[in-house]
């Protein structure tokens, strides 16, 4: 355990023998109630100070001397999981993993505001006990996560050798995803790419935003599918070249373009409203959720060796959406 000078509950002095450490490992060390995965979250989130600038890299070299301001959050509260028998859209099963088809709506697992009736909630009602434990008490199975009011494909794991295993395709990019957007205008070019690190907005810690300071590399790119109107809508084909939080709403609106019905990223505005005929206009504003659906995902099974790949296609409400767009 280093030695430290402590001001006050968050506020340190780093001392000489821990000249040179790693901010998350020293910050890991000096506050041994909190894990270093979740510092790491913090300092990326931008909790943490040194010398009154904020630090957002976890490799971050403390110097001696330094005064670190450490905002401690609240642990994240956990919930008493119990299987719920919730309808599930599977795609696909084994004794390895479960395919489902998210619909919009669904939150995938538990979170302030939402305790239960989650997909985690119904996954474990239908895998019984068999459900990766890799992803903690709150996320057993879950390996990646879609939004709340984002539909389509999901894997879950149901094992730990298998969560490990899809884990590292993530990671490593080999894991294809692609989305189907209806987004606001028209790109000028056919094929695109968006690239721009994500944070939290500093205006606004509840949504992300592309940030020049601190944050995760991002790359999303994109295909022009349809265009409709005088551009005043286009579908397009987004995939994924890494995985943050919010990011093709994010990468969408940050180049002008975000998906309709987005009312984190893309809030209507008058000037849409005006390019969209009045007979039309209340089925654009009674558009409950960002029009986004995860249309394609692909990857070599961890067991098995075998390619999979699973189509969906778009549900209902956005195919309303386009319908209503082909008449512009």
């Amino acid at each position: 355990m280093i030695k430290i000078n402590k001001i006050s509950n968050s506020q340190y002095t780093v001392n000489i023998s821990s000249n040179g450490e790693r901010l998350d490992k020293y910050l890991a060390e000096t506050s041994d109630s909190i894990s270093r995965t979740r510092i790491k979250m913090l300092i990326e989130n931008s909790y943490v100070k040194v010398e009154d600038k904020t630090i957002t890299d976890p490799s971050y070299r403390v110097k001696s001397g330094q005064r670190i301001l450490f905002e401690e959050l609240p642990s994240p509260k956990k919930y008493k999981l119990k299987p719920q028998a919730i309808p599930l859209d599977v795609v696909f099963e084994d004794n390895d993993l479960i395919v489902v088809n998210k619909p919009s709506g669904l939150v995938v697992h538990p979170a302030p505001g939402n305790p239960d009736h989650t997909l985690v909630n119904a996954l474990m009602a239908h895998c019984g006990d068999s459900l990766s434990g890799i992803g903690g008490e709150q996320r057993p199975g879950i390996v990646h996560r879609l939004d709340k009011d984002t539909s389509g494909l999901l894997v879950a794991a149901k094992n730990d050798f298998t969560h490990v295993a899809l884990s590292r395709l993530f990671e490593t990019r080999q894991l294809k995803r692609s989305y189907h957007a209806l987004v606001w205008g028209s790109p000028p070019k056919v094929f695109g790419k968006v690239l721009g690190k994500i944070g939290r907005n500093p205006k606004d810690r509840k949504t992300m935003a592309v940030v020049t300071k601190g944050g995760k590399i991002a790359e999303t790119h994109y295909k022009k599918l349809e265009r409709f109107g005088e551009d005043v809508l286009s579908l397009l084909e987004c995939t994924l070249k890494t995985g943050r939080t919010h990011q093709i709403r994010v990468h969408m609106a940050h180049i002008g373009h975000p998906v309709v019905g987005d009312a984190s990223y893309g809030r209507l505005k008058q000037k849409n409203l005006k390019m969209i005929p009045l007979e039309h206009r209340e089925v654009i504003q009674n558009f409950n959720r960002q029009a986004l659906h995860s249309n394609l995902l692909s990857f070599t099974h961890p067991t098995t060796g075998l390619v999979l790949r699973f189509e969906s296609p778009l549900p209902s409400d956005i195919t309303h959406l386009l319908r209503v767009a082909r008449t512009l």
